[in-house]
C-alpha cells in the first residue's frame, strides 16, 4: 500500500511543481480582488461585531480557497483519465482504490493548504495579522480534507469536462458565496440561516473564524467536517471500486 500510495501522490505534487507559478497566481487573483473590493474599498467603514470586515473576510476567503483548490483535484483527475489514461494504468498497477483515493484526496489538501498560505500572505501584506493556531488549521484541514474526497467521488462519475465544469457551477460556486465567506450567516433570516448550515462549508468558515480571533473552539463543526470527510471518503471509495469494475 505505501509504495501505491506515494506513486500517485507524488505524481500529482510533481505535476504541481511543474505549474507552481501559474497555479500560485491563479490561487492569488481571486483572493487579492476580494479583499482589495470588499475588504479595502466596501468594506473601510463596516465592523462586524467588534472587528473589522477585513479581519472577518480574511478567515473566510481562507476556507473557500481550502474548498475550491481541494476540488479542483477533480480536474487532474479528470484529465488523467481522459487523455493520458492515467487511471486505466492505475488499474493495471497494483494499486488499490484505498491507496488511490487517499493519494488523490491528500493530494488535494496539499494544494488546498498551499493556496491557503497565499492567502494568509495576501492578508498580511494588507496589514491583517490573525491567530492561526491549531483551531485555525484544524477546521482547514478536515474541509480540504471533504472536498478533496468528494472530488475524487465525483471525477469517477463525470463522463466528460462539461460535467465537470456543471458540478463545479451548481455545487462549488454557490456553497462559496452563500457558506459564510462574505457575510455573517445568522445575519439571514431564521429560515436561510437553517438551510446554510448545511453546508460544510459554513461550519468550516466558523470554525476557522474563531480559531483565526483566538476564541475558545467549540467542538460541533469540527465533528460535522470529520463526520463528512467519512462519508465523501467513504463514496469516493464506492465510486473508484465501481469504475475498476
Amino acid at each position: 500500500m505505501t509504495s501505491a500510495f506515494w506513486a500517485v501522490y507524488l505524481r500529482e505534487i510533481l505535476i504541481m511543481k511543474r505549474r507552481i507559478l501559474r497555479q500560485s497566481a491563479s490561487m492569488a487573483v481571486s483572493p487579492l480582488l476580494y479583499v482589495v473590493a470588499f475588504g479595502c474599498a466596501l468594506g473601510a467603514a463596516v465592523k462586524v461585531g467588534d472587528r473589522s470586515y477585513l479581519e472577518f473576510l480574511i478567515p473566510g476567503l481562507a476556507a473557500m480557497a481550502s474548498m475550491t483548490q481541494a476540488f479542483a483535484i477533480a480536474t487532474e483527475i479528470n484529465v488523467a483519465r481522459f487523455y493520458f489514461f492515467a487511471f486505466e494504468e492505475f488499474q493495471a498497477a497494483p494499486v488499490s482504490p484505498f491507496s488511490y483515493v487517499l493519494a488523490e484526496t491528500l493530494a488535494g489538501v496539499t494544494k488546498a493548504l498551499y493556496a491557503v498560505l497565499i492567502v494568509l500572505i495576501i492578508a498580511l501584506l494588507f496589514g491583517t495579522r490573525l491567530n492561526y493556531g491549531p483551531a485555525f488549521w484544524g477546521a482547514l484541514l478536515l474541509n480540504s480534507f471533504s472536498f478533496a474526497a468528494l472530488a475524487v467521488a465525483l471525477a469517477m462519475l463525470v463522463k466528460s469536462h462539461a460535467d465537470q465544469s456543471l458540478l463545479t457551477a451548481f455545487v462549488i460556486t454557490p456553497m462559496a458565496f452563500l457558506g459564510g465567506t462574505f457575510f455573517p450567516v445568522d445575519a439571514l433570516p431564521a429560515w436561510a440561516s437553517a438551510i446554510l448550515r448545511f453546508l460544510p462549508l459554513t461550519h468550516a468558515a466558523d470554525a476557522a473564524r474563531a480559531g483565526a480571533f483566538g476564541l475558545p473552539p467549540s467542538p460541533l463543526p469540527f465533528i460535522i467536517l470529520a463526520c463528512c470527510s467519512l462519508v465523501f471518503f467513504s463514496l469516493a471509495l464506492s465510486t473508484v471500486k465501481k469504475a475498476r469494475n
